[in-house]
């Protein structure tokens, strides 16, 4: 088995197990799985993680973490128009979840079977996450009832992951699909 630094192997751990969460679920990954694909042996991970829980909340955590700083970003570059406003928060939750690894791809598909106390852990950061989405939809005066609008948009956007392939289409086509359908207009 080689040898990594401390930081490298939790990042390495974290990568890892990302990937197989989306791929497989939270509960068809193993830590064995996790050890050998990092290229350590599995009672290793206990130096960096306390458990396969500790080690899927991190994954879960990052993706919002990512979620949060796409809409930052695009909270800094929007405009005054509430059409491009909706449109530049759509496309930078896409970005989050296709063009930022898959800790947030892996979130928003495994999040529902993941054990309650990495959800419960987790819950706090999405109904942020969640919150930020509902006061843009009432500050855009779209709907009248804005959460279950912003449940409806989201899964039209994190469904997008099960779905839609990039090397067949680009983002800025499917934002433009979503924002259209979602403001009630085609382009």
């Amino acid at each position: 088995m080689a040898v990594i630094d401390t930081v490298d192997a939790r990042e390495r751990i974290l990568d890892v197990t990302a990937a197989l969460v989306l791929e497989h679920g939270v509960a068809g990954v193993a830590q064995r799985q996790i050890a050998e694909r990092v290229g350590i042996k599995a009672a290793s991970l206990y130096h960096h993680f306390g458990s396969k829980n500790e080690i899927v909340e991190a994954v879960f955590r990052q993706g919002i973490d990512v979620m949060e700083h796409a809409w930052d970003e695009a909270a800094a570059a929007t405009s005054a128009d509430p059409r491009t406003r909706l449109a530049t928060h759509i496309r930078a939750h896409l970005s989050a979840l296709f063009e930022n690894g898959s800790y947030t791809a892996a979130h928003v598909t495994a999040f529902r079977t993941a054990p309650a106390e990495v959800r419960g852990a987790v819950v706090p950061m999405r109904d942020a996450y969640e919150a930020r989405w509902t006061r843009l939809l009432s500050d855009l005066d779209l709907v009248d009832q804005p959460g279950l609008n912003r449940l409806t948009l989201f899964g039209a956007m994190n469904s997008s992951v099960e779905w839609f392939d990039t090397e067949r289409g680009n983002l800025d086509e499917l934002t433009e699909v979503i924002t259209s359908r979602f403001w009630g207009r085609t382009p």
